[in-house]
């Protein structure tokens, strides 16, 4: 996708005054800004709002947590592979008409999760969720982009992904409130309202806008195959416990899953449009930045999931009381979340990232070395919580930002896209952890299991910063190098 600088032959002017020119430019900015926002945080709240209710939608079907983990990873799969090719389908047909799109059949499939009589319609409900989820994303930050001056976007950037960060964060929470108060199907019911919401708000505010130059849609056999090995991936990691990790079929999909990578790569390079454009992973940068967002969004999804049912299984709590306990986390997300983008515009994102990911690796160490199967949530709970907390307000939305820093203008929707699409591919791998470290424990065993998964994402955490510090092979640096140095 590219962002619209000047004004299509079907388009109203993109680029707005400076906002010291003209206040109402800035205002209006600000409301796209919003909005926009808004449309990424609903999308971005359904990764994680189902966490706090799984244990009662497993009892609901009579089903295991590995069969209703395919529920969350359904959503990511799918919204990973769709993400890029939602930004072509914006340029040739229209970023405002894609992003109301997205937000309307975002609502119908979420009604249709909320209605969901099994297991198996819930699962398919996530994946058609995801395709919309999918369009919404790129086309909200081409939108918003060309309201702001260039020397602003990082701003815009930064809080665009603080939103999503935010929303992810505090998924568990609302869930847990509808949960208790209504039902479990209200999770996905309340969307419909909010998008109904966005969609009257945004047709008369959006500009709309096209790429004149989009002539074709992306490569469907590289969208098969980027949603094809983290699935097969997935599929061994969560089953391998079950069947053994020697059974044919686990081999099988390892195997298949390392051989369908050079496949994909070769499409990517001889497609004429590809689903992946692999030339902006010769800027080191973004590069480095995407890797690291695949291990830290794996180590954050994955003990998100983790920690809720810690708190219902070992600790008893109801679904609502783990969902409390849970909450500080997700305030210090909120309150750090912006600061933290605009303290990497002045410092670097480096150290920032650097600084979240020790955060993090001690908060789930203090998990893992202190938390009882006695509920000492005050003494034991709290003071990792409030580290977790900081961790994710400083990698989540410096990582959105970092991403597309070093990349022109023009490239900033695609690389947001890939680099939203690293984070669910990470969520796709946490979940998979989670529930293989895991395993099928007794009472008596489950303690020492979540003991190893919060040392699992520990590692995973600390492991996404240091990335960011690899030896340069090549000359010159980048802005991660010159402000991290």
């Amino acid at each position: 996708m590219t962002i619209p600088e000047p004004a299509t032959e079907d388009a109203a002017p993109q680029t707005a005054p400076p906002p010291e020119q003209d206040a109402a430019a800035r205002r209006r900015a600000l409301r796209v800004l919003a909005l926009g926002s808004f449309g990424v945080f609903v999308v971005f709240l359904d990764t994680t709002i189902v966490n706090v209710a799984f244990e009662t939608i497993s009892h609901s079907f009579h089903t295991t947590t590995g069969d209703l983990s395919w529920v969350l990873n359904a959503y990511s799969l799918v919204f990973a592979a769709m993400l890029i090719p939602a930004g072509r389908l914006a340029d040739r047909y229209g970023r405002k008409r894609i992003f109301l799109t997205g937000l309307g059949g975002f609502a119908v499939m979420s009604a249709l999760c909320g209605a969901a009589p099994h297991a198996g319609v819930l699962i398919a409900g996530r994946a058609l969720q995801a395709v919309f989820a999918a369009l919404t994303v790129p086309t909200s930050l081409a939108l918003i982009l060309p309201e702001f001056p260039p020397a602003k976007r990082h701003v815009a950037v930064g809080t665009w992904g603080a939103m999503g960060a935010a929303a992810a964060a505090l998924g568990p929470t609302l869930g847990a409130l509808l949960t208790q108060y209504a039902s479990w199907r209200w999770i996905f019911l309340v969307n419909v309202p909010i998008c109904a919401v966005v969609i009257a708000l945004g047709l008369p505010l959006l500009r709309e806008s096209r790429d004149p130059n989009a002539d074709g849609l992306p490569d469907p056999a590289g969208i098969a195959l980027i949603a094809a090995m983290p699935a097969l991936l997935s599929l061994a990691i969560i089953e391998g416990p079950d069947w053994g990790w020697s059974d044919p079929r686990v081999i099988g999909a390892f195997v298949l899953s390392a051989a369908l990578l050079p496949v994909f790569l070769w499409r990517s390079a001889a497609a004429a449009r590809p689903v992946m454009d692999l030339a902006l992973f010769k800027v080191r940068q973004f590069r480095l930045v995407n890797a690291a967002s695949l291990l830290f969004s794996a180590a954050f999804y994955g003990m998100l999931l983790s920690n809720i049912i810690f708190l219902q299984t070992v600790w008893g709590y109801s679904v609502l009381r783990a969902a409390l306990a849970t909450v500080p986390g997700p305030v210090v997300v909120t309150l750090v979340a912006r600061r933290s983008s605009r303290l990497a515009a002045a410092i670097g994102a480096r150290p920032v990232l650097l600084s979240g990911a020790v955060l993090w690796a001690a908060g789930a160490t203090t998990y893992a070395l202190s938390t009882t199967a006695s509920p000492h949530w005050l003494a034991h709970w709290l003071p990792a919580s409030l580290l977790i907390g900081l961790g994710i307000g400083l990698t989540l939305p410096v990582q959105s930002g970092a991403a597309v820093e070093a990349l022109p203008p023009a490239r900033f929707a695609v690389g947001s896209a890939v680099n939203a699409s690293f984070r669910q591919l990470g969520a796709v791998l946490g979940i998979s952890l989670f529930v293989a470290v895991l395993g099928t424990p007794g009472p008596g065993d489950a303690l020492d299991g979540f003991h190893r998964t919060w040392w699992v994402f520990a590692v995973l955490g600390l492991v996404s910063a240091t990335l960011l510090y690899a030896p340069r092979l090549g000359r010159g640096a980048g802005p991660l190098e010159k402000a991290g140095a």
